[in-house]
């Protein structure tokens, strides 16, 4: 009997599995009595075999396969279901951010989302026969970063409109919430050498790596301001005969001075004509109208650091003997918004309503009175996680028709809501401003006076005519 072997079940853990020694050497782990006896068998000991019981006898066996292959299965879909959408926005973001720091973000979302699926599979071995020693821990990894996504998503969430990512945000937190409970409660850290000092380590690389993304995609995005500059300039003036239209050659321009690119939605400018001090008797509206226009073509085009934009145009304007103006000016009114904080589709430039579709518009209040063309397309924001807590968005400009004051109207807004971007009022659109560095540049208004540019034309006239040797040649001088 010398060579009969020492067989021992110790107790069982939180999963009902007892460990099974043969002679001191572990020859596996058992959850039921069939198990113990297949265990059993093929270690070569016979039924009947006397066995040293720890921490129960025989009958002492507390798995409770439903609730633990429940528990697993919740955790394996909780995780998986975080996994999702961090693919989905890794994969967009890392490839497609309008940023290097978005990009980046991506990247880390992406590896989060890898580190899920991980998690998902440790899940599998943690409630089934935990053969990895470490796999608790990687599920509770895995579960922090989905409460930590969960909680970001629904911040990001505050002062949106109510979308399917709201409801998956409360999802993961309730599951996230419950889920650290149970994995806390069975002490999944059992095993780890230094759990202390692991855990300070990753305390410590989540706060870097916050901080990091926080820096780059908030910080620096904010930082860099765009410096867009307009203006007009008066050039030379001719008129082919007393009684004439007088021809007046205006220059215009948008420059960006700045460091940030930025779409060129719409631009307009006005030639008007009035007193030399239109603050003399305080009155408004004392300019009259003379000439508008749009001079950025096609609209919608990007605007680059250090590019400018040039056009002259040439004004007519009729009767100008019978205008007692005293002064003439002139001024450019530029809409832009970042390229750096969203994407606008091809699409824009034509998308352009007018006639018949846009008179209904205006009939149903969807668009503003008097506007006479449009301009529509959709945006999206700079990352996909902003797309998918924003929602979609609509960009609209409307060119809007007035005797003394055509105007631009632009509206960046969710489908079906209207909110009107007003370059007077910025506060009624704070959001607008905040989020995409929607601005009016009002250009600075040249202004020279009439009589001087009358008579320039006049002397115009009057070099032609004495030029009779064939010379071709206005004879203005271009100077403002």
């Amino acid at each position: 009997m010398a060579n009969t072997p020492q067989v021992t079940v110790g107790a069982p853990d939180d999963l009902g599995l007892r460990k099974i020694l043969v002679d001191g050497k572990r020859v596996g782990r058992a959850r039921s009595p069939r198990e113990l006896r297949r265990i059993l068998d093929r270690a070569g000991v016979a039924p009947g075999h006397d066995i040293q019981w720890l921490g129960g006898d025989f009958s002492v066996w507390p798995d409770k396969p439903v609730q633990r292959i429940s528990i697993g299965f919740v955790m394996v879909f909780g995780l998986l279901a975080t996994a999702v959408p961090l693919c989905h926005i890794g994969l967009s973001d890392s490839g497609d951010a309008l940023t290097y720091g978005g990009r980046v973000a991506g990247f880390t979302v992406l590896v989060a989302s890898i580190v899920e699926l991980a998690a998902a599979a440790a899940a599998v071995d943690y409630w089934g026969r935990r053969r990895w020693r470490y796999s608790g821990v990687v599920v509770l990894i895995g579960v922090v970063i989905a409460f930590l996504c969960s909680v970001a998503l629904l911040l990001l969430q505050i002062g949106e409109r109510f979308n399917r990512y709201t409801l998956i945000g409360l999802a993961l937190a309730a599951w996230s919430s419950v889920a650290l409970v149970v994995l806390v409660r069975s002490g999944v850290w059992r095993g780890l050498r230094y759990p202390k000092t692991i855990a300070i380590g990753v305390i410590v690389s989540t706060f870097l790596a916050g901080s990091n993304l926080a820096y780059s995609q908030i910080y620096v995005p904010y930082v860099k301001t765009p410096l867009v500059q307009s203006g007009a300039e008066f050039g030379e003036a001719t008129q082919e005969k007393p009684g004439a239209p007088m021809y007046v050659t205006v220059h215009l321009y948008v420059k960006n001075s700045g460091e940030v690119p930025v779409y060129v939605l719409d631009s307009k400018y006005w030639i008007r004509g009035g007193p030399a001090n239109s603050r003399s008797d305080g009155k408004t509206g004392q300019f009259k109208l003379v000439y508008d226009g749009d001079f950025v073509t096609p609209v919608g085009r990007v605007l680059t650091p250090g590019e400018e934009i040039k056009q002259d145009v040439v004004v007519e304007v009729k009767d100008p003997e019978g205008r007692k103006f005293e002064a003439i000016k002139a001024q450019t009114e530029v809409y832009v918004i970042r390229k750096d904080r969203m994407k606008m589709s091809d699409a824009y430039e034509s998308s352009a309503v007018w006639g018949k579709s846009l008179k209904e518009e205006v009939a149903r209040g969807k668009a503003p009175r008097g506007a006479n063309y449009r301009f529509r397309a959709q945006i999206s924001n700079s990352s996909e996680i902003l797309n998918v807590t924003r929602g979609r968005q609509l960009i609209t400009v409307w060119r809007v028709a007035s005797e003394q004051y055509p105007r631009i109207v632009v509206d960046v807004s969710p489908p079906g809501e209207r909110i009107e971007f007003d370059g007077r009022y910025p506060k009624a659109k704070k959001k607008a401003i905040q989020r995409y560095g929607l601005t009016v540049v009002r250009g600075s208004m040249a202004q020279t006076p009439y009589p001087e540019l009358l008579e320039q034309a006049r002397s115009g006239e009057s070099e032609k005519a004495e030029g009779s040797g064939g010379q071709d040649g206005s004879g203005g001088s271009g100077q403002p």
